[in-house]
């Protein structure tokens, strides 16, 4: 008994003795990590303190495509901001070792923001939407062209889309009347988006400005949502001051009423695409189009410029009256006489070629 005795002691101090040389390891572990993570700390404060509190002096929009170097997205921040701002960034891209040749779009630079956050959102930050404003646009080329100059797609993208007939079936379009779609106001897109996805975005914008009120405000006109759109491009042709488009929309609607031809100039010009004419001659209203209102009877088959919202509403708001005729006035304020008879505007008319050849303006 007493060996049994003292071989279990002699067990228990082996024990003991085992238990307390590991407790130091243990420790000293924790503390070597400590240690550790306070110098790597202290170096990360030493080294990139000056990369951290960096701020860009101004707002910037980075455009970066996929497989951008890295030497490439540097000389975009440098432009966009200083050559110090993008080396800050950069040195923080690489000490994290981020791989940026699958990013792509627009990323924005805010004034004020730090190098370490421009890097964080680089690396990992979704795409910032861009502004696209679309106004004082007539044609599908003009549209497109606008559409490429702020967004990643070319001309012939833009354009490609415009004339596919089955994308503008599905958007209850037609090739000739789909930039109606694109009503006059200032839009947000990412810098990539698709060509078809803009169309689709679009629709979805028509179709928010085309309330039930406006439906059925154009329904009481005996008019289609394009049909106004269509009728708002030629009145904004006609006029720029907001006070008379109401009037000139009515005058249209009552010839369109009495089954008369619209002899809108606008469309003719756009029908020549010679939007710089300043007096129209019989030879140019002759031209066999189905856009020059002189030679079709009706509505052009689509819009002559993307008019703005307030043209539409014009249209829409029409104040009734009987006039048939109008005519530029002849002190060239921009303004028209407006007849119920042909009597009446032929002596219109006359006052105002006359000031035409006062000024020597032939074409």
């Amino acid at each position: 008994m007493a060996e049994i005795k003292k071989k279990k002691s002699t067990a228990r101090t082996r024990n003991s003795r085992k238990n307390s040389s590991n407790k130091p390891a243990w420790k000293k572990w924790i503390v070597g990590c400590a240690v550790a993570l306070v110098a790597l700390i202290a170096i990360g404060a030493i080294f990139l303190s000056p990369y951290l509190t960096t701020k860009s002096d101004n707002d910037a929009t980075l455009l970066i495509r996929k497989g951008s170097t890295i030497e490439a997205i540097k000389d975009s921040i440098a432009q966009n901001t200083s050559n110090q701002f993008a080396d800050k960034v950069v040195a923080l891209l690489e000490y994290s070792h981020a791989d940026l040749s699958k990013r792509q779009g627009a990323f924005k630079i805010k004034k004020g923001e730090s190098a370490f956050s421009v890097a964080r959102h680089l690396r990992s930050g979704a795409a910032n939407e861009v502004k696209v404003t679309i106004n004082n646009l007539r044609t599908k080329e003009d549209l497109a062209a606008r559409l490429a100059k702020n967004l990643m797609r070319q001309k012939e993208d833009f354009l490609a889309a415009l004339n596919d007939k089955e994308l503008c079936q599905s958007l209850g379009m037609t090739t000739d009347n789909v930039t109606g779609l694109f009503l006059a106001d200032t839009y947000q897109f990412l810098w990539d988006v698709e060509p078809a996805k803009l169309m689709q975005h679009m629709k979805k914008f028509s179709d928010q400005f085309w309330n039930d009120d406006r439906k059925a405000k154009a329904k009481k006109l005996g008019l289609s949502p394009n049909d106004v759109v269509t009728l708002a491009s030629i009145v904004e042709g006609e006029t720029n001051k907001a006070d008379e488009k109401g009037m000139v929309a009515r005058l249209y609607m009552n010839r369109l009423k009495q089954h008369m031809k619209l002899q809108a100039d606008p469309t003719v010009k756009f029908a020549l695409k010679n939007f710089a004419l300043r007096r129209i001659t019989f030879e140019d209203c002759s031209v066999a189009s189905p856009w020059n209102t002189y030679y079709v009877q009706g509505l052009p088959p689509g819009p002559i410029c993307l008019p703005e919202k307030s043209s539409i509403d014009a249209v829409l708001n029409a104040p009734d009256h009987n006039y048939i005729y109008m005519c530029a006035k002849e002190d060239f304020s921009g303004y028209h006489n407006f007849a119920e008879t042909f009597a009446q505007h032929e002596a219109y008319a006359a006052k105002y070629h006359q000031a035409l050849r006062e000024r020597g303006i032939r074409r």
